[in-house]
This record gives C-alpha cells, structure tokens and sequence, in this order.
C-alpha cells in the first residue's frame, strides 16, 4: 500500500529495513492516539471494562521474567479485593521500547540497556549476569571462563543494533579496556536465533545468563563465566514523566518485579561439571 520496502528477509530471520523502521516510529505514534482516544471514549460512556495496561519488554525480560512478574500483580489484585488487569505486552529491543514509550503506545516499559534515557521516569528492578556461551565442539568449551581482554579481540555473535545485551558487552568492554569490542561476525534480530549461531558453531556470543539455562542443561552449549570482573546489567523500568507521574498499576507491576528476586542461576557450576565429564 505505500509502495516501500519495510522489511528484509535472510536466513536467520525478519528485520525493518531503514525505511521500514522510520514508518514504525510513524504508526507507533497514530497507534498510541488511537489508544488514548479509545480510553477517553470509554470512560465518557462509563463503561466498566476491566482495567487494562500496555507493557513494552526487551526480549530477556520478555521471555524469563516479565509472565512472572504479571503473575504476581494479578495475586496482589486478588488479595486487595481488586478487578485483574488486562496486560497487553509488546517485545522488541530496548531502543524500540524506549520509542513506544516516549511516542506514548505503552504505560510503561522494561529495557536491559546499562543506562535508561533521561528524558523518561525510570527505576532499577533488578540486575543480570552476563556470560560466554560456546558451542560444545569449540576449543573454549573445555574451560571454564575467558578474560575480557581475549574476548574482546574475538568476533562473536551479536544481537542488533539497540539491543540491550549487546550494549552491555560493548560497554564494558569500552569501561575496562578503553577500546571499542572485535565487530561481530553476525548480528541477528533475536536470542533463538544467536543461540542457533553459537550451536552451529559460527563463533561465541555474549549474553544473559537466564538465556542459556535450558540449553546447558541439554548440552548444546557451555556457558564460561567473564573475568577478571563479571559483567552485569539493570533491568530497568520505564514510564513518561517522573515518579510523580507513577500511579495505579503501573507503579503496582514496577513493584512487583522489583520485589520478584530470583535465585542465582547455577548455569556455570553445570556447564563447568558437564566440561570435566569423561
């Protein structure tokens, strides 16, 4: 209908060409008019719909955190007596959740970069440890951990531009050794598709423990531990304005999640005991 190409396809998946994701901010902007529109026009008519609240989540929270966290508001509603809300979630990376938050068509919004932007509210929920994950048919396979200074120098498997995972590594590596990290040999649009990478063994990537569990646990990867210093990352909540403009269920489901602890994952002790197996 506009006469654009809006998207690319290859073999590891669908990404926004450059046009495409200039009319993604476009529509973001029109979608989130329509939505206050349609909030203003039912509470004119007085209508007693369940509440509802629109929630943007970069793709580790997405997928290990966030269906947990929704658990535990819905729980916290039915103690207090209170209507559950519908949670409408969006995934993308964490640059595209910082543009749905300030174009307006999500409440709030969860991002994984290590620093939030300024323009918006913002609140540390949790924090998340970052590992090397190898195919196990690679000569890293048999250790433990790697440096950061050998890491450094290694193309690897990365996410996209914007992602979150990738700007941790990449500022880190920046922070302790003053040089920009080895580009990477392949970005690619989603975590599935750069575990398939790492298991193919197309080179090591870097990413957030929780996304390597279930594939240590099955042998397709090794995960080694980043040293001298680990690197972790926020996981961080966004909202339009300030923390006075924080209320109502957004402030409960940010509450939520920042009381969510989870137990330290033992990924590497298992892939550490899964590289000394005969």
């Amino acid at each position: 209908m506009l006469g654009l190409e809006l998207i690319q396809r290859s073999p590891f998946g669908v990404a926004p060409t450059e046009v495409g994701a200039t009319v993604l901010g476009e529509t973001q902007e029109v979608l989130a008019a329509v939505l206050r529109l349609d909030t203003t026009a039912s509470r004119l008519r007085g209508d007693s719909a369940a509440p509802s609240l629109s929630v943007g989540a970069s793709q580790t929270i997405a997928a290990h955190l966030l269906p947990g966290w929704i658990v535990g508001l819905r729980r916290r509603q039915e103690r207090a007596g209170l209507v559950a809300t519908a949670v409408g979630l969006r995934t993308a990376n964490s640059e595209e959740i910082i543009a749905m938050v300030r174009a307006g068509s999500i409440d709030v919004g969860f991002i994984e970069q290590p620093e939030p932007p300024r323009d918006l509210g913002s609140a540390v929920v949790q924090r998340d440890r970052m590992i090397v994950a190898v195919a196990t048919d690679h000569p890293w396979s048999v250790r433990t951990e790697i440096p950061l200074v050998e890491l450094a120098d290694l193309p690897l498997v990365s996410r996209e531009p914007g992602s979150g995972t990738r700007a941790a590594y990449e500022d880190a590596v920046r922070t302790a050794l003053g040089r920009a990290a080895a580009q990477p040999v392949v970005s690619l649009a989603t975590e599935a598709a750069v575990r398939s990478a790492v298991a193919l063994n197309v080179a090591p990537a870097v990413l957030s423990e929780l996304t390597v569990r279930d594939d240590v646990h099955l042998d397709r990867l090794r995960a080694l531990a980043i040293t001298p210093q680990e690197i972790t990352r926020p996981f961080t909540a966004i909202w339009r304005g300030s923390k006075r403009n924080l209320t109502g269920v957004a402030q409960a489901l940010i509450s939520v999640a920042s009381a969510a602890h989870r137990e330290p994952a033992p990924i590497l002790a298992e892939s550490a005991a899964a590289t000394r197996a005969p």
